[in-house]
């Protein structure tokens, strides 16, 4: 069976049986008075779980998938000064609609970035609650200056401006950490599941520890997904809980 999974790009996938996948788990030792958390990230492609998990198995799923934008490993950066990341092979094309299926089948909430490139795939498109990222962005970069993200909340739209500049950036779709803690501050409580698809660098990661949110996430590029392991380790050295 050929599918679309985490990071993007279209694998096939072993037999059930053959399949082999990595996966780094962090319990966090609360406080007294707080529940203890769990951080797990799995190497894998994420629609190989999906199918296999029960109905609203997560709070909130804050995912950014493949857009099918056929992005480069230079782009976004400003002109004349290009940064190499390794060849893209995953953003030919966004997920299919049984991924966006499943999603909201294993999530009771859904944020959803670059939606706005393929809304038809959407189950039950209509939103009142859009997400706005302002980049702050001068005219001198080719990315866009502003990104949407989909969300199925009941509430009106909401807008963040935040540099996307980022020291040590891992990932050519790299999201600061300070956007999903405002996406967290928004719609999540602590002890909520929070699950991301495509975990990329793992700044969704990052800012759930620091929320006490439980995660789960998944990443199907072996490099990007070692990458985000020692950036995350790395953190909780430096801020542990």
């Amino acid at each position: 069976m050929v599918i679309a999974g985490g990071g993007g790009g279209r694998v096939r996938t072993p037999e059930p049986a053959k399949m082999r996948f990595m996966v780094r788990r962090i319990f966090i030792t609360p406080r007294k008075e707080e529940p203890s958390t769990i951080n797990v990230a799995y190497h894998m492609d994420c629609t190989d779980i999906l199918w296999e998990l029960p109905e609203n198995a997560f709070d909130l799923a804050v995912v950014d998938p493949p857009y099918g934008l056929n992005i480069r490993g230079d782009m976004g950066r400003r002109k004349g000064k290009p940064r190499k990341y390794k060849p893209v092979f995953w953003d030919a094309k966004p997920p299919p609609p049984e991924y966006f299926r499943e999603l909201r089948r294993v999530s009771r909430h859904q944020v959803i970035w670059g939606a706005n490139h393929f809304i038809s795939m959407l189950p039950a498109a209509d939103s009142h609650c859009w997400l706005c990222w302002d980049k702050k962005y001068s005219p001198e970069v080719s990315f866009a200056s502003f990104e949407l993200a989909w969300t199925n909340f009941d509430l009106t739209c909401k807008r963040i401006a935040l540099s996307p500049v980022q020291p040590g950036r891992i990932h050519p779709t790299q999201k600061p950490i300070a956007l999903y803690a405002w996406i967290y501050a928004l719609f999540a409580k602590p002890g909520d599941k929070i699950l991301d698809t495509h975990l990329g660098s793992g700044s969704s990661r990052i800012a759930a520890y620091d929320a006490g949110l439980d995660f789960t996430g998944y990443e199907i590029d072996g490099d990007y997904f070692e990458a985000q392991e020692r950036r995350f380790a790395a953190y909780v050295r430096e801020h542990p809980h």
